[in-house]
């Protein structure tokens, strides 16, 4: 009798958002990492498949191995081809351990991984392009753990100017008059591993254009487990996502023991059809890759097979 050949490992989670792509992989208690390319990001890095090799930042969350285990290999094989030295953002309260970490890698390899850690504080702004930048804060989890968001500032020209002439603007700036304000557009918001808490409704995180957030539990008798491990009932889920303004909301961390035909009959008993509308799971391929083709046949590009 012939053996069973070995179960097959899940492909890469791809969602176009427009004007960003969200690429990953998230299964609860097995391996979470999410980047955006655009903005050079990758969220977590519990594995490292070859996609998230040119971010140019790593975002680590918190320490739990499924959501670190790649981080050194990130490093490791982002200066092993060439692609500059791994930058990785965290709180300041586990940079040491990190470091530690690292550290134990070169000891073990005899060689030494260039890398750089950027330690944050909470709502301390990092700029990561021109004109992008990135703060964090604390969540409720079983270990220190911090989500994100990703941020744009633009400048608006301040409304009693309105319609003035662009010779006199340009004299009021030199004579050293503000002419514009400052304000804050948030991109992405990245909530990972977490019970129910107040930097939930940020405004940063109710109104970022993707919302990037795990739901883990979607059986009414898994509510005690959520509690107490701290993670997201989808009860919790919905409600909190009915407060949220969101563009589109991208559902991670799902248990593989939840079957996605679930995840999406509970998302839409739950949220209805106008807020489901809004919602998409990373790790749907089938829906996912529907929904691509879509997009590539309204844009007149055929799909490649």
């Amino acid at each position: 009798m012939l053996p069973k050949s070995p179960p097959r490992e899940p492909s890469v989670g791809f969602l176009y958002l427009p004007p960003f792509r969200v690429v990953g992989t998230s299964i609860a208690g097995e391996a979470t990492c999410v980047m955006i390319p655009e903005l050079d990001v990758v969220f977590d890095l519990g594995i490292c498949p070859r996609a998230m090799l040119p971010a140019k930042y790593a975002f680590i969350s918190h320490g739990h191995m499924d959501h670190i285990g790649g981080l050194a290999y990130w490093c490791s094989q982002r200066h092993f081809q060439g692609m500059g030295v791994g930058n990785i953002i965290c709180s300041k309260e586990i940079a040491p351990a990190i470091a530690k970490m690292m550290d134990g890698y070169a000891e073990l390899e005899r060689q030494k991984t260039p890398y750089q850690i950027i330690a944050l504080e909470n709502d301390e702004p990092l700029q990561i392009k021109n004109n992008i930048f990135l703060r964090i804060f604390p969540l409720e989890h079983g270990a220190p753990t911090h989500g994100c968001t990703i941020y744009e500032k633009r400048s608006k020209l301040k409304s009693e100017l309105v319609g003035m002439p662009q010779e006199k603007l340009m004299d009021l700036k030199a004579k050293g008059q503000e002419i514009t304000n400052s304000m804050e557009v948030p991109l992405v918001a990245y909530i990972t591993d977490t019970g129910p808490c107040p930097n939930l409704i940020r405004e940063d995180v109710r109104k970022a254009q993707i919302l990037i957030a795990e739901c883990t539990f979607f059986e009414d008798e898994n509510q005690d487990r959520a509690d107490v491990g701290k993670h997201l009932h989808v009860k919790q889920f919905c409600e909190w996502v009915r407060v949220c303004e969101n563009q589109h909301v991208v559902v991670m961390h799902v248990s593989r023991r939840t079957n996605l035909n679930q995840v999406r009959d509970e998302l839409f008993k739950k949220l209805g059809t106008v807020l489901n509308r809004r919602i998409e799971v990373l790790m749907d391929h089938k829906l996912n890759r529907e929904r691509y083709e879509r997009q590539l046949a309204d844009a007149g590009v055929r799909a490649e097979r």
